[in-house]
């Protein structure tokens, strides 16, 4: 199977610019959701921060960070942090990765996450990931989000 690239940011819809006060009159061009994903092991991600091969491009806005779990974490804390630098903790902090399945990462009550995820800067940011410890766990990191939406 085939693929297509486009430097985007890429928009979608039929009505281009409002004409009327009725639907079909009403623009209704929105933003394509974008989505990147790797996997990460917990001994890779452990002691120093893993810059993953997920970058996000500038002024987008992030919709969901999540992970596909195929062997839950182990240890004293089965934790993982995801961010925009070695820290780790930029969008999310400490998210238990326990069991095995989805499970779904946001930036709490922190204002400064959640301002990170409404628009990620003027600079594309490389996704890291840190464990709180090593062991056994597999997953498959998820980021969704809307291109250079702030731009």
């Amino acid at each position: 199977m085939s693929t297509t690239t486009f430097t985007g940011p890429i928009k979608a819809g039929d009505v281009l610019n409002t004409t009327g006060t009725t639907a079909g009159t009403i623009k209704n061009v929105g933003f394509v959701e974008m989505a990147q994903t790797v996997a990460i092991t917990q001994a890779t991600t452990h002691t120093t921060a893993l810059a993953t091969a997920i970058v996000i491009p500038a002024n987008s806005h992030i919709l969901n960070i999540q992970f596909l779990t195929s062997v839950a974490f182990t240890g004293a804390a089965e934790t993982i942090s995801i961010g925009t630098s070695a820290t780790s903790t930029e969008l999310v902090s400490a998210l238990s990765l326990v069991a095995i399945g989805l499970a779904s990462g946001n930036p709490g009550t922190d204002a400064t996450r959640t301002l990170k995820w409404s628009n990620v800067g003027t600079s594309d940011v490389i996704i890291y990931a840190l464990s709180a410890n090593t062991g056994a766990g597999v997953s498959d990191l998820i980021v969704r989000y809307l291109q250079a939406e702030n731009a």
